[in-house]
């Protein structure tokens, strides 16, 4: 099971990693051609979209991801019902998108680009849904080739726009594009895996009743996220102006641009903690705690590291940018709490307690918004980034206090010992490169920083032989 766990993890992290890569250059590229301002109105239309997202999904494909882990037998009647009601959640999704645009009294412009992002919007809904369907089996290999293909797409052209004629409705259908072959890559592999058949919708009442009731607390959940995620973002643009909200996107995707790391981790964590539930409490609790390592391995050096080099990476999208090097300064430490919730969040959803994890992501999200409505019209920007911090913070403590209520022989003082070596090494990383950066300059010294971190970690024993058999990959079998 672990072995299947680390390999589907190395698929899709792979994947992501390229996705990642360029998408990132590409919103670098798209920020020191578009400028502040409108910067800050593409980021503005993608948020708002993102966020009425989760009606268009309601939690069905946790749902249909988990139930086809459990039993693969489910499939068929569980996807053709669940179908039926994503086709009816899209539509509602995008005339509620619609509508908020319009009480929040957007101007025509940004109106419009939100209208375009609703068609990526309708896309992902989709493909998502059929990603969920093969991470029930989990076959996450196919997943890892559309993500990259789809970002490839959206960067290729979204290139050539803004190379040529720069245009903020013209990278919305550079989305569009990108997001269209990822859907007909995951749709081509999910009729090859169950059939094609499977697509038509069904309407069994007893299951769509039973898909509705099940996916509640996954859809409250997934709203609560995408409030906190995106809410600063509608603050910041109705108690500050575009070109701030520029700023912050730049702070924004440089902080959660490594988010896909525990993301990819998880997408094959969940169901495999799924099938242990009940069945292998001992073999549940070590996935738990090497999911952990897991995190607090990636999450160290790049919170500590983009904390020492801010200034200048955020200075990549153009010298305009210099002010947003505080924001990112404290935003990145989101990451520490965020990586750490997602093995959590996982083992609560996969042991049914999600209405656990519902109430904590609720708390989170009443948290974020009343401190983005305070700190925001006060400190700016800045505060956006305090409020997700602290955000992050009730999240994850909140969560952790529930570990036993699944695995009640789990050993906090274990994992303690685990993960301090851990952010120690971090913390020595950061001082060495804010020491050598004035000498080497901020480029030479991040391999500096890299070699640093590692051989403090194989000082203080971090890595150990089952930790490496962890991520071993068998040739045959899992």
């Amino acid at each position: 099971m672990t072995s299947k766990v680390a390999r589907n993890t190395l698929y899709l992290t792979a994947a992501s990693i390229g996705q990642k890569i360029i998408a990132f250059i590409y919103f670098l590229f798209l920020a020191r051609i578009m400028m502040p301002e409108q910067t800050g109105q593409y980021f503005l239309a993608i948020s708002i979209t993102s966020i009425f997202s989760v009606i268009a999904d309601f939690g069905i494909t946790s749902v249909i991801t988990r139930e086809i882990a459990k039993d693969e037998m489910q499939a068929k009647p569980l996807v053709s019902n669940a179908i039926s009601l994503k086709i009816l959640l899209t539509v509602v999704a995008v005339v509620v998108t619609f509508l908020t645009s319009y009480f929040l009294n957007y101007g025509p412009t940004i109106q419009f680009l939100i209208l375009l992002a609703s068609i990526v919007l309708i896309l992902d809904a989709f493909q998502v849904f059929f990603y969920g369907i093969l991470r029930g089996f989990q076959a996450l290999e196919f997943e890892s080739l559309g993500v990259f293909i789809g970002m490839a797409t959206t960067a290729l052209f979204g290139g050539f726009i803004l190379w040529f004629y720069p245009s903020l409705p013209l990278l919305i259908i550079a989305l569009v594009l990108g997001s269209f072959v990822n859907l007909i890559v995951s749709l081509m592999y999910v009729g090859k895996r169950i059939g094609w058949n499977v697509l038509i919708p069904s309407l069994n009442k007893n299951d769509l009743i039973l898909i509705l009731k099940t996916a509640f607390p996954f859809a409250l959940g997934a709203l609560f996220v995408k409030v906190y995620s995106y809410i600063d973002t509608i603050f910041i643009s109705k108690f500050l102006d575009a070109a701030s909200l520029g700023f912050y996107a730049i702070a924004y995707k440089f902080t959660y641009a490594f988010q896909f790391l525990p993301m990819a981790f998880v997408a094959a964590l969940y169901p495999g903690m799924s099938a242990l539930v009940d069945k292998d409490p001992d073999a549940l609790e070590a996935v738990l705690h090497r999911s952990m390592w897991y995190v607090a391995l990636i999450s160290a050096p790049i919170v500590f590291g983009l904390y020492a080099i801010a200034s200048e990476v955020v200075q990549l999208a153009g010298p305009e940018y210099l002010s947003a090097t505080i924001v990112l300064q404290v935003l990145i430490f989101v990451l520490i709490p965020l990586f750490l919730d997602f093995p959590i969040g996982s083992l609560l959803n996969a042991s049914n307690r999600q209405s656990i994890k519902t109430a904590i992501m609720g708390g989170t999200m009443l948290i974020n918004v009343i401190l983005n409505a305070v700190l925001i019209p006060r400190i700016g920007i800045l505060g956006a980034a305090y409020a997700s911090l602290f955000s992050f913070l009730f999240m994850f403590l909140a969560g952790f206090y529930f570990i036993r209520r699944v695995i009640p022989a789990f050993s906090y003082w274990r994992l303690l010992k685990t993960l301090l070596p851990i952010y120690v090494s971090g913390i020595v990383m950061l001082m060495t490169v804010l020491v050598l950066k004035p000498i080497l300059g901020w480029l030479f010294i991040i391999p500096v920083g890299g070699i640093v971190y590692l051989s403090f970690l194989l000082f203080l024993g971090v890595f150990t032989q089952s930790d490496k058999s962890f991520f071993k990959i068998k040739r045959k079998g899992v």
